[in-house]
């Protein structure tokens, strides 16, 4: 999905190390790097506030945007992004230079719309098992998403990635038999068989008889 976002991105220069990058979000930005296109790798630092802003957007990491460096401008996209563990802050991002006329591969969320009859009357819970499909197109052609009316689907049935909409844009490379969604029944906690109940109210005695006899055996010992 192209956006009309432009990320201006500044060259960095000297070692590349752990210090460097530190000193990066020291300033405020985050190191990251951009590759393709029968280009050079640069290590530039962007403004983590334009990349947040493109991850939380309706087409997230498919995003295509402008990639500004110095005064030249290319399409690009966010192919990997790193976090903080503890608070959550962009640590460093990879970006890929975009050929508009090249077909690329991307993974596609899958949205599950309506609620299945199996769920409304015959007491299951809907299940989905896949939640993106990969799918090979032009650059402009990414779906932000696809969308799939479950309301039909009944207890047992199983969706799977052949009955998502197929356009003629889109390639599917996911195999075609993977279940997307599937109405199954709400699991409930076994109750335990007879004996094992029996055994399981039997099996403390053991243990205090255990601590009775060492008290025994130590009051013998003091009267000793």
């Amino acid at each position: 999905m192209i956006t009309q976002e432009v990320v201006a991105a500044t060259p960095r220069e000297g070692k590349f190390n752990k210090n460097a990058a530190r000193r990066v979000r020291v300033k405020g930005k985050i190191p990251a790097v951009v590759y393709g296109a029968q280009e050079p790798s640069v290590a530039v630092e962007v403004d983590p506030r334009q990349i947040l802003r493109i991850l939380h957007s309706e087409a997230g990491h498919n995003s295509i945007f402008d990639l500004e460096i110095g005064g030249k401008k290319a399409k690009a996209m966010i192919v990997d992004w790193q976090y903080e563990p503890v608070k959550g802050s962009l640590l460093h991002i990879d970006l890929k230079r975009i050929a508009m006329d090249k077909a690329i591969r991307v993974e596609v969320p899958i949205q599950l719309v309506g609620v299945p009859v199996g769920v409304k009357t015959q007491g299951g819970i809907l299940d989905q098992v896949l939640r993106e499909v990969e799918v090979e197109c032009l650059p402009g052609d990414i779906p932000s998403h696809i969308d799939i009316d479950v309301s039909d689907l009944a207890f047992g049935d199983v969706l799977r990635v052949s009955d998502l909409p197929h356009g003629g844009k889109l390639k599917f490379l996911t195999d075609e038999n993977s279940t997307v969604a599937h109405v199954v029944a709400i699991k409930e906690e076994a109750a335990p068989a007879p004996d094992a109940a029996a055994a399981a109210v039997a099996a403390p005695a053991e243990p205090e008889v255990a601590k009775k006899g060492k008290q025994e055996s130590a009051e013998g010992e003091a009267k000793k």
